[in-house]
Formats: structure tokens, C-alpha cells, sequence
């Protein structure tokens, strides 16, 4: 997890909004509350907050990829195959339906698809890994340091709180799905520091469940291996 650079110390508003007094607190507040204005509005704050505050973009996770062809081409395939196994292994195992009942409309709905592309790309592969990997563990970083037991604690933290928000729309299977999800991407950052190839994940990830059930193969899938 990267460690955060100290601001300009002759800029105390920065300062400010770095730390954990009113300000930051607010600052906290306003991105936590951001998505419920417009998807993806907490993730551009992150942003403004990262510019304004002086954190480096690499404090975030935003560091440019050494190949972004690399980057990028792992990140797909790494999001394709831990859905399809999600979908085929462990939610089952779980004993979850097999069919996504929260998001079944979609299926053969191609006017829906330009929204869920822009949901997808933009507010979930993009949007809540900025704010759910990127700036959260910024932030717990801050508060509980850098070592083992302090990632640890940060991945479990940021995955449990993953799970709860996708609870209201998904239920518990989507609670338990975005906790898993959360486990692997945050163990993954923790250890990398590099967010752009969990962006590109999450976007495989979330494409191909949107695959699964715009084609009606959802049931098939999910009973390939365990019947």
C-alpha cells in the first residue's frame, strides 16, 4: 500500500484536508456521500480531494502503468476469469440462485446496454475502485499505518464495507459476492499499489456478468461444474 507524501507545509488547507480534523472530516463525508447525487460524482471528488489535499497520485494507487498494453490485457483477463469462476464455483457453493434476479431485466434488454456500459465502465471499473481501493486505503493507511496487520485489517475493513453497500440493490448474494470481490482486488493492491489493472478488472469482471445475463446463460454457467 503506498505511503502518502506530506503536502506543502505552507499550505494548511492541504494540510487540512489530508488529515482527520473538521475539514477532512468533511471532505470524508462529502465523497462518501457523493454516488447518491450521481454515479460517478464520490470518485471525482477522490480526485479533486487527491489535486487540492497535494496527495500524490500514486498515494491512490493512479501511478502510470510501466505498459499500459500489460496493464490493460492482464487486468481483462484476470476480471473475465474470476467471474466466470465466481459464477461457476464459489456462488454456488454458496448456495446462490443462479440467476441474478436483481439485474434478470437485462436480459436480451439492448436498450438498457448503453446505461449499464456507462455504469459499468465508468462508475463501477473506474469509479469505485478509485474510491473503494485507491482512496480508502489511503485513508485507512493514515489511521492505522503500513505494516502487516494494518493491511490486513484494511483489506477485511474496505471488503466488509463492499459487500454492505452492494447490499440494498443485490441482497445477500451481492453482498457476499462484492466481499469476495473486495478480498482479491484489496489483497491485490495491498500488495501492488497499482489501481489501473483492478480498473480494467472490474470492468472485465462487470462486462462479462452483464454477458451472462443480457444472453440468458446465467443457470448454464453457474451448474457447469457443480450441476
Amino acid at each position: 500500500m503506498p505511503a502518502v507524501e506530506p503536502g506543502p507545509v505552507d499550505d494548511p488547507f492541504a494540510a487540512a484536508l489530508r488529515g482527520f480534523g473538521p475539514v477532512g472530516l468533511l471532505a470524508i463525508l462529502a465523497i462518501l456521500a457523493g454516488n447518491a447525487l450521481v454515479v460517478p460524482m464520490s470518485a471525482v471528488l477522490v480526485l479533486l480531494w487527491a489535486h487540492r489535499s497535494r496527495t500524490p497520485w500514486r498515494a491512490i494507487g493512479l501511478a502510470r502503468p510501466g505498459s499500459w498494453f500489460s496493464a490493460l490485457a492482464l487486468g481483462v483477463l484476470f476480471g473475465i476469469a474470476f467471474k466466470l469462476a465466481m459464477k461457476a464455483l464459489v456462488m454456488p457453493l454458496l448456495g446462490a440462485d443462479p440467476v441474478n434476479q436483481a439485474y434478470h431485466h437485462l436480459a436480451g434488454n439492448t436498450a438498457a446496454l448503453p446505461v449499464m456500459l456507462y455504469l459499468i465502465l465508468i462508475g463501477a471499473g473506474f469509479g469505485e475502485e478509485v474510491v473503494w481501493r485507491g482512496w480508502m486505503f489511503e485513508r485507512l493507511g493514515r489511521v492505522l499505518g503500513g505494516g502487516a496487520a494494518a493491511k490486513a485489517a484494511t483489506i477485511l475493513v474496505t471488503a466488509l464495507l463492499f459487500g454492505l453497500a452492494h447490499y440494498p440493490e443485490q441482497g445477500l448474494p451481492g453482498v457476499e459476492q462484492a466481499a469476495i470481490v473486495g478480498l482479491v482486488f484489496g489483497a491485490i493492491f495491498a500488495i501492488t499499489g497499482r489501481l489501473w489493472p483492478l480498473v480494467f478488472a472490474h470492468a472485465a469482471f462487470d462486462l462479462t456478468a452483464l454477458g451472462l445475463i443480457y444472453w440468458d446463460v446465467e443457470t448454464k454457467v453457474a451448474r457447469a461444474l457443480l450441476g
